[in-house]
């Protein structure tokens, strides 16, 4: 949850989750300082409740980023588009600009180059499960080795749902899981309880898995954090 107000001051708080390193160092922060060196905001309020891990390949903090350039664009009436807030965000991290617009893409460049895809999961159920462990995104990037695909991830997801475990593949999987092996442990438990698809997300650590039916799986995870929802789009 991101909540920011006008204010006489600025400042900034986390709760929630942990936070390390300086309050400069948060993308919140980093996105108010870039947009105010063009547009002459005032002060601000930031409170941000962190629910999502880091070091979890679910874009936390990069959400956050873009979240906080959209919430001051609307504050402060600066009428930036969406395409002038992507090219912000890319500013601040590669797959900012993913999160300007709430829909399903495909990113290439270094993320920023992003195109809109027709994808339907809606009334699929997706789980989340996040083990302890922390996965340095620069670690997982100097170790991954890319392999061509069998086709283009843009191909692939015009196909059915069921042929993406054997076509749809992260690359970060292999040398992210040699060396925490519970990564790959949760993805095969995933697919032994009834997953249609099943992947590591981003650089990990988390997993998800993609289900045809509500899961209740709090039970078979109990020592790591767990989500699941319905899928609206």
């Amino acid at each position: 949850m991101l909540e920011i107000i006008p204010s006489k001051t600025f400042s900034f708080v986390c709760t929630g989750l942990e936070l390390s390193g300086v309050m400069e160092e948060n993308l919140c922060v980093k996105a108010y300082r870039l947009l105010k060196k063009n547009y002459p905001l005032g002060e601000v309020s930031i409170h941000l409740h962190k629910i999502i891990p880091s070091g979890a390949g679910l874009g936390g903090g990069s959400s956050d980023a873009s979240s906080t350039l959209i919430l001051l664009n609307s504050i402060f009436k600066l009428e930036l588009s969406c395409e002038e807030l992507k090219k912000y965000a890319s500013m601040l991290g590669s797959d900012c600009a993913f999160f300007i617009d709430h829909k399903p893409m495909i990113g290439s460049g270094r993320g920023e180059e992003l195109e809109i895809i027709d994808l339907n999961l809606k009334n699929r159920y997706i789980a989340i499960v996040k083990p302890p462990v922390h996965v340095s995104t620069a670690e997982a990037y100097a170790q991954v080795i890319p392999n061509p695909p069998i086709a283009s991830v843009r191909e692939i997801l015009k196909r059915d749902i069921s042929v993406w475990k054997h076509e749809l593949k992260n690359d970060f999987e292999k040398s992210v899981i040699s060396k925490h092996p519970v990564i790959g442990e949760i993805k095969s438990k995933l697919y032994a309880l009834g997953a249609v698809y099943a992947s590591m997300s981003g650089s990990g650590s988390a997993v998800f898995g993609i289900f045809e039916d509500k899961v209740n799986l709090q039970n078979e995870f109990i020592r790591t954090a767990y989500w699941s929802g319905r899928l609206n789009s």
